[in-house]
């Protein structure tokens, strides 16, 4: 008997969305473009949090050192250095092998060099972390740490540009939120507005439904099945239009885009937040669907 009823509802759901298919296929779509929305800005504010990781691990920490250092206060900075559970290699580079870097690098700029008298770099320790993700917080610590054993003149990191690549992820995370939800609002009613169509479509049927004695419940279920569908199937649809975005981005818009391609590159959504736009897509179809039925559908 159970599973007859529930072959019912289900029945009823199916008839429905396909006997109304037009107007169901519009709420899909807009659904799905709503979530979409929010997936393009969620993979550009990935590719920018990637970015400042990237940064983060990659980019060595200069701390230079007093010329007058003996060879045994080195080896202690060195040694406190290392003991850092964030540090994967360190370098020593001096005064001499400085200057010949920059000889190497800088060619047009060796008139300069020879015009003075000393040589003007100071030793260092490069210093390179591990490639993990590695949080801000923790290499400032690690830096002012180092910076302030004697023998340690200055450090340099360039975390400056790390700061404004998580603080640029965060403000596309929000305009992406923002614009996506105010799509979702209008999907919101869409779906309440098609519910209410099909509700009234149907009236003779729950009338006589009424007659043979079917609960309130019994009677709304269809529709509350019919919103968490649209909700399910607009989600769906969203993702698998930006998985083809980011496939095709690079190919067709990103080589456009020159130095800034990296920059403005879509990377994919996590499962953590493929399962949240989906989740948020069934909540907003069904929600539609509960807010129809209880206005329009006297029961």
């Amino acid at each position: 008997m159970i599973f007859r009823q529930l072959w019912y509802l289900v029945k009823a759901a199916g008839s429905n969305l396909w006997t109304f298919r037009g107007r169901n296929l519009v709420s899909v779509l807009i659904i799905g473009f709503s979530f979409l929305v929010i997936g393009i800005f969620l993979a550009l504010s990935n590719n920018l949090t990637y970015l400042g990781q990237q940064l983060s691990n990659n980019l060595a920490i200069s701390f230079f050192l007093d010329r007058n250092l003996k060879p045994g206060d080195l080896e202690e900075i060195k040694n406190q250095i290392l003991a850092s559970e964030l540090v994967d290699q360190v370098t020593y580079v001096s005064s001499a092998d400085a200057l010949a870097r920059f000889r190497s690098n800088f060619p047009e700029l060796q008139e300069i060099i020879d015009n003075l008298k000393s040589n003007p770099f100071p030793p260092s320790f490069e210093v390179k972390l591990k490639e993990k993700i590695l949080s801000l917080q923790a290499i400032v610590y690690f830096m002012e740490k180092i910076k302030s054993l004697k023998g340690v003149t200055d450090v340099q990191f360039n975390q400056e540009w790390v700061e404004k690549m998580e603080s640029l992820s965060r403000i596309v995370q929000a305009v992406g939120f923002f614009l996506g939800g105010i799509l979702i609002l209008a999907s919101f009613f869409i779906i309440s507005n098609v519910v209410r169509l099909n509700v009234f479509a149907r009236k003779n049927e729950i009338e006589i439904l009424r007659l043979v004695g079917a609960t309130n419940t019994f009677i709304r279920i269809p529709f509350l099945l019919e919103g968490f569908v649209l909700g399910l199937l607009g989600s769906l649809v969203s993702l698998f239009i930006l998985f083809i975005l980011i496939k095709t981005f690079p190919i067709y818009i990103g080589s456009s885009l020159g130095a800034a391609r990296e920059l403005f590159s879509l990377r994919p959504l996590t499962l953590e937040q493929a399962g949240w736009l989906i989740a948020g897509g069934v909540v907003t179809g069904t929600l539609g669907s509960v807010t129809s039925v209880s206005r329009f559908l006297r029961v």
